[in-house]
């Protein structure tokens, strides 16, 4: 049996307020290509098909199509929701969706009801776990210690077991969470809400012993913790700090003894993530940039001094210049003494002025320009006051 492993997918999320849907419906098309060209039997989405718990009717659309498509394909679907889901929403017909071959699970008692799908050595058995928030959950179990993510995962995959001991044949496990081993809170992007990373809600890999192969969904870069351990990451870049991890889905193969081979498969990227670091002067004129000009691009400012209007600047050039940071290239040591303090023993106002702009630029005065135009303004400003 042949399994695509993707999660992630994030339908309706912005890209500092542009949207991605026309971008992820180009990386669904690849990956739909992939199914049918490799003849995939089944697509496990690991949680967080939408960004936010009232999807839009364009990103109901697009997941419609998108399914239509892969069971078009010949493909068989089991999705789980993740943090950003409406579980209520996102499995709103699910009953029916299954009869199709699309399965979509959201209730938390749907963990032991494994969909089931034979190939030629028999049954896989496939437990899709939604994101299980534990204080929405331990009602469900009185007397049950749920208070972490690890204790309701634990719980879960202990039931999971036991199941499988009866029913027997080989298994896949759906998982949206944080697990051991992958990287610190601090590396993870804006788009990967708390669940949370190097605190107590990580999930030790040892609670996902016992089956054949783990999809986990929740981390945006593709991770290896084992070899039957896994996350894709997500099929489109939606922050800055994604733009070095690749893009891509696992083809995971079952032979009659359980896993067999894992192989990665690239998807496309509809637009590159480009930081350019530097002088504004230097980032519009170099040429060395000439291949970033159609980037999504994020600017780091170097400029001693924050220049003015720099964004519509960087867009005459990147005109999907979509942020900029200022971080001049040297920090002057201003110490810590108050605006107050510092303009103490100024005795006209271009010197308190001049104060002021030292105070909030960095230790850097004003220029020979604003010099000469404060002189001005300044003079003009009396000349009024002494004809009224």
């Amino acid at each position: 049996m042949k399994i695509l492993h993707t999660s992630d997918w994030h339908i309706g999320r912005t890209f500092h307020t542009h949207s991605t849907l026309e971008h992820l419906g180009q990386v669904l098309d690849a990956l739909i290509e992939i199914v049918r060209v490799r003849g995939v039997d089944v697509v496990a989405v690991a949680g967080d098909v939408f960004d936010s718990a009232m999807p839009s009717k364009e990103s109901y659309a697009l997941l419609t199509s998108a399914l239509r498509r892969l069971k078009a394909v010949g493909a068989s679907v089991v999705m789980t929701s993740g943090n950003h889901d409406s579980a209520t929403r996102l499995g709103f017909q699910s009953e029916w969706a299954a009869l199709a071959g699309i399965h979509v699970v959201t209730r938390p008692e749907q963990y032991l009801e494994p969909i089931s799908i034979t190939d030629e050595y028999g049954p896989v058995h496939f437990y899709g776990i939604p994101y299980l928030e534990p204080v929405l959950i331990r009602h469900l179990y009185p007397g049950v210690p749920l208070k972490t993510h690890e204790q309701v995962l634990d719980f879960a995959m202990t039931q999971i077991r036991e199941d499988l001991t009866v029913r027997g044949g080989r298994s896949v496990v759906l998982s949206h969470c944080f697990a051991a081993g992958v990287m610190p809170a601090s590396a993870a992007s804006d788009v990967e809400r708390d669940i949370t990373a190097g605190g107590l809600d990580v999930v030790p890999l040892g609670v996902f012993d016992g089956c054949d192969y783990v999809a986990l969904g929740h981390i945006h870069g593709r991770a290896t913790l084992t070899e039957r351990v896994r996350y894709s990451g997500a099929p489109l870049h939606y922050s800055f700090a994604e733009a070095e991890k690749p893009r891509g889905v696992w083809l995971v193969e079952l032979d009659a003894g359980g896993l067999g081979a894992v192989e990665w498969v690239d998807l496309p990227v509809p637009r590159r993530l480009t930081v350019l670091t530097g002088e504004l002067s230097d980032l519009l004129e170099d040429a060395a940039y000439a291949d970033r000009e159609g980037d999504w691009v994020k600017a780091i400012l170097t400029d001693q001094v924050r220049p003015l209007d720099a964004m519509r600047s960087l867009q005459e050039r990147f005109p999907h210049g979509v942020a900029l940071e200022h971080r001049p290239a040297i920090q002057m040591d201003v110490g810590d003494s108050s605006y107050a303090e510092r303009i103490r023993t100024a005795t006209s106002d271009p010197e308190i002025i001049a104060g002021f702009l030292s105070f909030v630029r960095n230790g850097v005065g004003p220029t020979d320009f604003e010099t000469a135009l404060l002189a001005e303004l300044l003079t003009e400003q009396s000349t009024r006051a002494a004809n009224s």
